[in-house]
């Protein structure tokens, strides 16, 4: 099983859409996938037509009740080989009211050995901001994908992000491979150009060479709750997570550590 956290500390850059994205092309292929929304706003879990105020068993529960097994909290959605761990806004408070607890960081990692014979991936939505939800999802993970949208103030998020990855990788005591995904990419415009020219600069290792473009059929695949690779596989904005998947999955990927920035 292999668990992939898509996170940046900037929201509306397209970590939901990844998210869905990639687990949209893995459960069409016939791979067993699950999502977890860990990300109090649940967009994810409103994506799959889930109201996440009225979740009352959902991710949130593993952090409450640490006997409780994942497996009980898991929704089949209408596609097949593609399930859930729905989000509640009770995962606001986990910081103030549990987040002193020890052993708070590897929740969801111990959540997920208690499944690894069942799914073949396993994708983490992550929130925006750095606490408990994001540790936890960086401590489970074996590769981080990082969605930036191609527009200054998001690099700053980039940079963000990697200043947390830098100290979840030294409590962890091992590298944690990351893949950054532009996002929202429009070539016609000079702020799209000069910040991928940014990224190419700063992070060349680590960039990824599938660029996902501005697709108006992603906000139709949302308002439908398909994921778009099953909606329309042959869009834009598909076949560049399509590419994205062809390059993880040729293991190039998994060499680029944190240590490789420079």
């Amino acid at each position: 099983m292999k668990t992939w956290a898509v996170a940046n500390q900037k929201g509306g850059v397209g970590k939901t859409t990844t998210a869905v994205s990639l687990a949209g092309w893995w459960a069409a292929r016939g791979l067993r996938t699950l999502l977890i929304d860990l990300d109090p706003h649940g967009s994810l879990t409103a994506y799959f037509g889930i109201n996440p105020d009225s979740v009352e068993e959902g991710v949130y529960t593993l952090f409450q009740k640490r006997d409780t097994k994942l497996a009980s909290l898991l929704r089949a959605t209408k596609f097949e080989s593609l399930a859930l761990c729905p989000a509640s806004l009770a995962l606001a408070t986990l910081d103030r009211q549990l987040g002193a607890q020890e052993g708070m960081g590897l929740v969801i990692a111990r959540a997920l050995n208690g499944i690894a014979d069942e799914f073949d991936h396993v994708v983490i939505d992550c929130p925006p901001m750095l606490g408990v939800p994001m540790v936890n999802a960086l401590a489970a993970c074996q590769h981080l994908i990082v969605p930036v949208q191609t527009e200054f103030l998001a690099l700053q998020g980039l940079e963000r992000m990697l200043r947390t990855l830098t100290m979840i990788t030294r409590a962890k005591k091992e590298p944690v491979p990351f893949t950054i995904v532009p996002t929202m990419f429009d070539r016609r415009t000079r702020a799209g150009m000069q910040s991928l020219a940014t990224l190419h600069e700063r992070y060349a290792a680590h960039l990824s060479h599938s660029y996902v473009p501005v697709d108006t059929q992603f906000r139709e695949a949302s308002r439908l709750g398909i994921p778009l690779p099953m909606l329309a596989p042959q869009s834009r904005g598909a076949q560049a997570y399509a590419a994205l998947i062809e390059e993880l999955a040729s293991g190039k990927a998994d060499d680029q550590s944190l240590a490789q920035v420079g």
